[in-house]
């Protein structure tokens, strides 16, 4: 898609101003089935997700099934689908690369370093996510700028590559997230309870102590290298480089 063709009402300046509801509701109504909200069902996501399906039933979702999820995770997704009567399509990696990576590297490749950490992130969830984006034009996440430092500038639009990305919630605060939740009772992922206010993989995540910010229980042994996947924040320069490198290792291998 040609960003220059698109209609004035897609204008990423113009988006900014809107609510999360006028937002989804102006991209539900322009994209149809050519949009979907991609989700890990954690508390932002569940948001969205209410916020869409009020508007439009038949919006679509998807989750990334990276193969070491926590449990509970199933469990709000099965809540979603018996709320909401929505479909929930799961996205899997490719049997073979996860194969080769693992042979290669270990089950548990991502204790050994920060490259090795992002290695499995792209097999498990990046490389899945874009091979489903190639049935889409845009897809809504729940970023907020307030949940980390590498979200602090997320815009609620942005043209990336030829996809729309939105993130309407992305000025709400914390405290606006709670109470939508509890005004609307919408189904809460069971950890969050439990003091995990962000929820990946299961072997990748611990519930957060006092003061820590919401991002602080992914990959908590890591000294650097941000607190993202690949997702939503590309890696640059060195680690870059060799993330490139191991990938090309698992895909050399892959059977």
């Amino acid at each position: 898609m040609d960003m220059g063709t698109l209609p004035a009402a897609l204008d990423p300046a113009s988006l900014e101003g809107l609510t999360a509801e006028q937002l989804l509701r102006t991209v539900t109504g322009h994209f149809g089935s050519r949009f979907a909200i991609s989700t890990s069902f954690q508390r932002d996501g569940m948001v969205i997700i209410d916020l869409a399906l009020r508007i439009d039933p038949a919006t679509r979702i998807f989750t990334l099934d990276t193969g070491r999820l926590p449990e509970e995770t199933f469990a709000v997704m099965e809540a979603v689908r018996s709320r909401y009567g929505a479909r929930v399509e799961l996205v899997y990696p490719d049997a073979a690369e996860v194969e080769a990576m693992t042979t290669l590297f270990g089950p548990n490749l991502f204790r050994e370093s920060v490259a090795q950490r992002k290695l499995c992130c792209q097999v498990r969830k990046v490389r899945p996510m874009e091979r489903k984006m190639a049935e889409f034009e845009a897809h809504a996440v729940g970023l907020r700028r307030e949940q980390s430092g590498e979200r602090a500038a997320t815009p609620k639009a942005q043209f990336v590559e030829g996809k729309w990305k939105f993130a309407p919630i992305a000025d709400w605060t914390s405290e606006q997230v709670e109470e939508y939740l509890a005004k609307n009772g919408v189904p809460r992922h069971p950890l969050e309870s439990q003091g995990y206010p962000s929820i990946g993989c299961a072997p990748c995540t611990r519930p957060i102590t006092a003061g820590e910010s919401e991002r602080a229980g992914r990959w908590w042994w890591e000294q650097d290298g941000g607190k993202e996947c690949g997702l939503h924040v590309t890696p640059e320069g060195r680690m870059k480089r060799e993330l490139d490198v191991l990938l090309e290792e698992v895909l050399a291998a892959r059977r």
